[in-house]
């Protein structure tokens, strides 16, 4: 059990990939990171002894801090964070811990450079319908909460991540790594890549490869998600606001695949005579 400000690594590990989980804030020094450059699920890197210059940043949310150990540093900025207003907790055995249990870490090299305000930032093509909602789906949940993603016109996707930093997915050219690979989808290519092959997401990403690359038989559910996704290309205009829509669709094909494959549901039948 988690002491008082602490979490556990399972309870984090529950909440991470759901709307509801805190932001993750990596306070490890330079030196215990780069013996192991990997990050917690959606972890952001801060510095802990510049604590009083960021923790504005986290205004209005509550935050989960990681150390190598879970001990002093993560200890002593969630502490930071709280005389600010702040709710934190430590994460109890650090990022340490989280390894030694076998749980999933981003290798931070396959990660694109951050902008000034420490986002990544994406662009693909216009008028997404099932990858290029998923994909960012993906990232915002497990990789970078505040991730950008621009969507343009395709001959245009090119010059707009030479100009802006942006990384390209889902979009065929020369040296494109966010991309299908064989009958491989982008979606199962961001899931591999980025040390996210848990169940559940390796579940789902059958469920997206079956909808985006018109192989229903792949599982059930992928008609559903297209049909789903084709309905929300026509409901908005605005690719944005489509992926905000998305990202609820997403969520709960998430929750499916993780907690509610077994369940089912049936209209209750009253016995003849009762």
């Amino acid at each position: 059990m988690a002491s008082v400000n602490t979490i556990s690594l399972d309870k984090l590990a529950r909440l991470i990939g759901t709307p509801k989980c805190p932001v993750l804030i990596d306070v490890q020094t330079d030196e215990d990171f780069a013996a192991e450059p990997r990050l917690i699920p959606g972890a952001l890197r801060r510095p802990w002894q510049a604590v009083t210059d960021w923790a504005h940043e986290f205004s209005g949310q509550t935050a989960v801090v990681i150390c190598q150990k879970g001990l002093k540093l993560s200890q002593g900025v969630a502490a930071w964070l709280r005389h600010e207003g702040i709710p934190a907790d430590s994460l109890e055995g650090g990022a340490l811990g989280w390894v030694q249990a076998g749980l999933p870490t981003v290798p931070a090299v396959k990660l694109p450079p951050r902008d000034a305000l420490g986002r990544t930032v994406w662009v693909t093509r216009s008028r997404p319908k099932v990858d290029r909602i998923a994909c960012p789906w993906l990232i915002r949940r497990f990789v970078d909460p505040h991730a950008v993603f621009l969507f343009v016109t395709p001959s245009d996707v090119p010059g707009v991540a030479e100009r802006f930093g942006a990384a390209p997915f889902d979009i065929e050219g020369d040296g494109v790594f966010w991309s299908h690979r064989g009958e491989k989808c982008t979606f199962d290519v961001m899931v591999e890549e980025l040390g996210l092959a848990t169940e559940p997401l390796l579940h789902l990403a059958r469920i997206v490869r079956g909808a985006d690359t018109a192989r229903p038989d792949l599982a059930p559910e992928a008609p559903g998600l297209l049909a789903a996704s084709l309905g929300l290309s026509r409901m908005y205009a605005d690719d944005l606001e489509q992926l905000d829509a998305g990202m609820a669709l997403y969520d709960a094909f998430y929750r499916w695949c993780r907690d509610a494959t077994d369940e089912t549901h049936n209209w209750p039948v009253k016995k003849r005579g009762s």
